[in-house]
């Protein structure tokens, strides 16, 4: 019988979830697997000492992840499906040291993440959240019409991608139909793709009128955007994130904006989820949203039903992922 089988074929795989996931796709778990909700657990530590060799399969989230304490305390496991594409919370070290497969939910949401990286573009430059407040306050009324100072043309504008990526390539597709010039940087050049490698991420900054930055997270990306970065960019430059609030120097982000070393940016993500520095909180220069780029209806049903698709393809198809991470 395969490693990946029950011993007995009417029971359930064992699974651990990591995290709240959507209430329709815990039910679908439910249905099909043995599910055991870990933030249930009064003591964790506990918990997972006394119980953790009965699991061979975790299901977890992009913002949950699992770490390698987590990994270790699962002398059984086999495979983690993740729901979201990024895996940056996961130890991929750990799991790869033990032969655990990860599974991810890629494809399904470029749309529209690359949508809403198009609406921030939009947002900070067009200065429509800033014209939004204006309105709400009463300030067109009680200024005698008087509106709020001019914003930027997007149409025709450069743009600079910061890693092409899926998402990448789905974004600049999006601001060619805006008549944009678009270069990306990355290690090394995207082969077939029409846009113009840059290999030097400063000279990509003064370049662009937006820099979007939708790089994978982790160590190796960390603090990517600093303060040069921004520097080069220039008080006409636009900042984008749509990829890991870790992707970026926030402090220096920060003082950015305040000093008006780049003209504005708009954030999806930010390093200490779900905070984000409250100094950004009052600056007009700058569009706020809480990791949402991912968060419809649509998207979010077919990360749903992936997650399950990589579980079912370990347990029920030979441990062939739907979707796998290359460890």
């Amino acid at each position: 019988m395969s490693l990946n089988t029950p011993s007995n074929p009417s029971e359930k795989p064992s699974v651990l979830q990591v995290g709240r996931l959507p209430p329709w796709l815990e039910q679908r778990l439910n249905d099909e697997f043995d599910i055991t909700l870990l933030d249930r657990q009064i003591d964790r530590a506990a918990f997972l000492r006394d119980d953790g060799a009965r699991f061979t399969g975790v299901v977890t989230s992009a913002f949950a992840g699992a770490d390698a304490a987590l990994i270790a305390a699962l002398p059984s496991l086999q495979v983690i499906s993740n729901f979201g594409v990024g895996v940056d919370r996961i130890d991929l070290a750990a799991a790869k040291a033990r032969g655990i497969a990860v599974g991810h939910t890629p494809d399904v949401l470029n749309d529209c993440v690359a949508d809403m990286a198009m609406g921030l573009v939009i947002d900070v430059a067009r200065r429509s959240m800033e014209a939004d407040r204006f309105m709400r306050a009463g300030r067109w009324a009680t200024g005698g019409g008087k509106s709020i100072g001019l914003g930027r043309k997007v149409s025709g504008a450069r743009m600079g991608i910061v890693g092409l990526g899926r998402i990448g390539q789905t974004i600049a597709r999006r601001a060619d139909g805006f008549d944009m010039a678009v270069r990306y940087h990355s290690r090394n050049p995207v082969a077939d793709v029409p846009w113009t490698h840059e290999p030097s991420l400063l000279e990509l900054a003064r370049w662009s009128d937006f820099l979007v930055v939708i790089v994978a997270g982790g160590a190796g990306t960390r603090h990517l955007i600093n303060a040069d970065v921004l520097q080069a960019l220039g008080p006409r430059g636009f900042l984008v994130n749509v990829a890991r609030g870790s992707v970026i120097d926030e402090p220096a982000l920060v003082q950015a904006l305040q000093q008006g070393v780049i003209a504005g940016a708009g954030l999806d993500v930010f390093e200490n989820e779900p905070h984000a520095p409250e100094a950004l909180f009052g600056l007009d220069n700058v569009v706020l949203l809480p990791h949402i780029a991912s968060n419809t209806e649509e998207t979010r049903e077919a990360m749903g039903l992936l997650t399950l698709d990589n579980l079912r393809g370990h347990y029920f198809n030979q441990g062939q992922l739907v979707a796998a991470v290359p460890l």
